[in-house]
């Protein structure tokens, strides 16, 4: 039997904030276990939550981003469940009356674009950290807890069940985390638990409406492990069925280095958790007004700029997704086009031969001055250098920020062309290799390279290849 896949994801994205949801504790990452902890976010008897409100502004960005309604009025819950890295015995969320609900995104797929819904967008507070003996939490002998997560805070994105294959959920949160980082809402920095996603997936036979029995899947550390995850989730569910069994409704953990699912308790539903209104908590009620000040205060989002950069600059597609995907890269290449007006090799430039220096010398692409590179095609489009040294003056550039033209008046490496100032040193080096001459008179185009690395080396790199070319043959 032929089935359909349906995946809905639940996405939790710590916000960018300097403290905690309802205290003053610090959620920088990488602190001293258990030392960013106060009575609030331990939950200990006599304190009190306080809404941080920085926290509140970053949930609506995001919100107002995915296209989602922002409710005028909203609650928070307590979500009740008993687990070591929870240590008030509950969770501080929103259950029936969240921060905003619907929304959408609309992303690439490999068949075209599509436009995934979503259900709702929450705010919540994040649960202590477990840190497991051995390699995961199968099997381990012990764990050890850190409440420095504890009550920083969440905001918890939840899909409709609009997805079909591991690739679609990864597409899908790749352009969300884009989203996000535009928004300015959260750093979603996967490494740091910052961006995490759990998976619901189920199989209904094909054209079926029916929704069949889920699975929810946890521990995916990266686009790629969700991928993988819920591409063997698929093919487990459909052996399950294949052999007439039935799929229960449990949670599983991926297993990174076996590359499976496996099995941990059943999955619970609502009523389990016995959701009432946090009492110490006033509902939280919103104005329009500072609603729509927040939402003048986005900026181009990526799927508008995306559109922008092809009909302003002439971009093909693929260029301007890869532009879009990195704000910051994004931004360099719009300013560097105010000063070099051939934008597609800008472009190329920007895409190919910088971000390849950039990973190089561990950069980001804000430390450097998109004018350089401005100032430095034109240098080579006046002739002024040639290609080899125009890429040997970007890698100085991205190392130190020094200014190509000082560079090249410093250093003396303008480019070396006339017929005149060559053809003595391409006279020079034929004398010289009278094998690789013969060679390239046999057919043999390599040796032309050869005999063209030559001259570079004897000019410094600094002749006019495609003049230098030119002369070699009509001598040879």
């Amino acid at each position: 039997m032929n089935y359909d896949v349906v995946i809905g994801l639940e996405i939790h994205v710590e916000l960018l904030t300097a403290s905690k949801l309802f205290c003053g504790c610090s959620t920088a990452f990488g602190r001293e276990p258990n030392s960013n902890c106060c009575p609030v976010c331990l939950g200990l008897p006599g304190s009190l939550p306080v809404f941080n409100r920085r926290a509140i502004e970053l949930a609506l960005k995001a919100a107002l981003a995915l296209n989602s309604e922002v409710q005028l009025q909203s609650r928070f819950d307590r979500k009740n469940y008993f687990y070591p890295d929870l240590p008030k015995a509950y969770q501080v969320s929103q259950y029936d009356q969240p921060l905003a609900r619907g929304g959408y995104l609309e992303v690439e797929f490999e068949d075209g674009i599509h436009r995934v819904h979503l259900e709702r967008v929450h705010l919540e507070e994040e649960a202590g950290k477990l840190i497991h003996a051995g390699d995961s939490i199968i099997g381990a002998g012990h764990s050890l807890v850190d409440y420095n997560r504890a009550g920083i805070p969440l905001l918890e994105i939840v899909t409709a069940p609009e997805l079909h294959s591991g690739r679609e959920a990864r597409y899908f949160l790749e352009d969300l985390r884009t989203v996000l980082l535009y928004s300015g809402s959260s750093d979603c920095k996967m490494e740091e638990g910052s961006l995490r996603c759990d998976a619901n997936i189920s199989l209904r036979p094909k054209g079926s409406r029916e929704l069949g029995t889920k699975a929810e899947v946890k521990n995916m550390n990266s686009f790629r492990s969700v991928e993988l995850a819920l591409d063997y989730e698929v093919g487990r569910q459909e052996r399950v069925l294949s052999e007439g069994g039935k799929v229960i409704q449990e949670t599983c953990h991926w297993d990174e280095e076996k590359k499976q699912t496996i099995a941990l308790r059943s999955k619970e539903g609502s009523s389990d958790y016995r959701y009432f209104p946090e009492p110490d908590l006033l509902p939280l009620v919103l104005e329009s007004s500072f609603i729509e000040e927040l939402s003048r205060q986005l900026p181009e989002l990526p799927a508008r700029r995306r559109e922008r950069l092809q009909e302003q600059y002439g971009l093909e597609k693929e260029e301007a997704f890869l532009l879009t995907a990195n704000r910051d890269l994004g931004d360099f290449f719009e300013e560097a086009a105010k000063e070099y007006p051939d934008y597609r090799h800008l472009a190329k430039w920007v895409q190919g031969d910088l971000l390849y220096q950039l990973r190089e010398s561990l950069k980001k692409v804000d430390e450097l001055e998109p004018g350089l590179l401005a100032d430095l095609l034109l240098l080579l489009d006046e002739g002024k250098i040639n290609r080899p040294v125009a890429k040997e003056l970007l890698a100085e550039m991205v190392k130190t920020g020094a200014d190509p033209k000082e560079m090249v008046k410093d250093r003396g490496l303008e480019q070396i062309s006339g017929r005149d100032t060559l053809l003595p040193v391409v006279e020079k080096v034929i004398a010289e290799n009278p094998e690789a001459v013969e060679n390239y008179r046999r057919g043999k185009k390599k040796a032309l390279a050869f005999l063209v690395g030559r001259v570079m080396a004897e000019t410094q790199g600094r002749a006019d290849p495609a003049e230098l070319n030119r002369i070699l043959q009509e001598k040879i």
